[in-house]
């Protein structure tokens, strides 16, 4: 694999522990404001949202120029995000670092994505994106718990200035790795939105948002599950998060190594494990081993979509992937937020944490059941252009014998 893709993979890195590392130190950034937990909470909240709009916007003028200086702009604007909430004198302007630099989330892995399936053979695309992806599952492994205790222990300001760091180190990484690349072939918008048009498109975002959705019903409301339900110590909570993060990992370079060589059937085997893993973790929670062994098996599934759920839009558009692309990326954000709503709303309907991942189960079959519906319809118009070839040559093989009877004739 390139060394380019380890520049994308610090980048990747710094995105993933910003998104998440605000939730352990909430207490810490809400006592120093002085406002309420729920307030501060408006910092994951503005950041998610900032992804889904960031993401088309940036992605259709990352169309207009060269795709290297569109990633280390983007860097540049996560660094400044990130910068902004460190220096922060008051909430708001934290608040306003955090939208900034969640403007680069969707549009630089969109982005990152095209770059990496370019830099490797076509038999290794699924692979390389996986390997750009490491990234995010490697930053729940190490930065997340890492930036948590770094956080509480010098100050959240010094946890969100190192973040900042590792943005200008994946700017200097792509400026240094990354080959220069051509400017895009000159594409209006109405050829990036006329690739939405594609059936399939629609269908591998929406597998995007049920599938990987569906993980967040477990992950979000994972602590409350694991100290009241399963009996574990608060203490216990960050190293069963660290085994999340590996199952991720690994998922995800299975996916990647797996979805170049069968990309449907990885699909349909990691949305069938996640939607079983799920709908078991309900009875694993009375078990504080099985509930360990779960909580991988949910998080290696759940990334194992990841690789071929992005390749999979790559490929349906090849011709304008851009605003697709990081639109995708804005669905996993979707994704997690309509399964944390709906998970809150299942545990104030009077149910206990465990409930939470029946939604999830239902979310992940939805996404197998649209898989299937993709595979069926990707078959019948690979028969419908077999059915015109074979009548193509029928109707030539006739024209000739036509040919060849009046030539007899003569």
């Amino acid at each position: 694999m390139p060394l380019a893709l380890l520049a994308l993979a610090i980048g990747a890195f710094g995105i993933g522990t910003t998104e998440f590392v605000t939730s352990g130190l909430l207490p810490e950034v809400a006592a120093d404001f002085g406002v309420s937990i729920p307030v501060a909470g408006w910092l994951t909240t503005g950041y998610a949202l900032g992804v889904v709009v960031g993401a088309p916007i940036l992605a259709i003028v990352g169309s207009r120029i060269s795709r290297k200086k569109m990633l280390i702009s983007l860097m540049g604007l996560f660094t400044a995000g990130n910068a902004l909430s460190a220096l922060a004198p008051v909430f708001g302007v934290m608040l306003a670092g955090r939208i900034v630099a969640s403007l680069a989330h969707g549009a630089f892995f969109g982005i990152g994505a095209i770059v990496a399936a370019g830099l490797v053979a076509p038999q290794k695309k699924a692979a390389a994106i996986s390997m750009m992806f490491t990234g995010l599952t490697v930053s729940n492994i190490v930065g997340v718990p890492f930036g948590t205790m770094l956080g509480q222990g010098a100050g959240w300001r010094v946890t969100f200035a190192v973040i900042a760091g590792l943005g200008l180190l994946a700017m200097l990484g792509i400026a240094t790795l990354v080959p220069p690349l051509p400017r895009p072939e000159r594409t209006r918008i109405s050829g990036e939105l006329a690739a939405l048009r594609n059936p399939q498109v629609l269908l591998a975002m929406a597998m995007t948002v049920l599938g990987f959705g569906g993980v967040f019903t477990l992950s979000t409301y994972m602590a409350p599950l694991l100290t009241d339900v399963v009996g574990y110590a608060p203490s216990s909570v960050t190293w069963l998060l660290v085994l999340f993060g590996v199952g991720m990992f690994g998922g995800n370079l299975i996916g990647g190594r797996f979805a170049d060589r069968a990309l449907m059937p990885m699909l349909f085997t990691a949305l069938g494990g996640l939607t079983l893993a799920l709908a078991l973790m309900p009875l694993a929670a009375h078990s504080k081993i099985a509930a360990a062994v779960a909580i991988p098996l949910i998080g290696g599934f759940g990334f194992a979509t990841v690789p071929p759920l992005q390749k999979r839009v790559l490929d349906q558009t090849a011709d304008a992937p851009t605003l697709a692309s990081a639109l995708n990326i804005g669905a996993f954000n979707l994704g997690n937020a309509i399964a944390a709503w709906l998970g809150g709303l299942v545990i104030s309907a009077g149910f206990d944490y465990t409930a939470p991942n029946w939604v999830g189960a239902a979310m992940a079959a939805g996404a197998l059941a649209l898989a299937l519906v993709s595979a069926a319809l990707e078959r019948r118009a690979g028969g419908t252009i077999r059915g015109s070839r074979v009548a193509a040559r029928s109707s030539e093989a006739v024209a000739v014998g036509d040919q060849e009877a009046v030539a007899v004739g003569r």
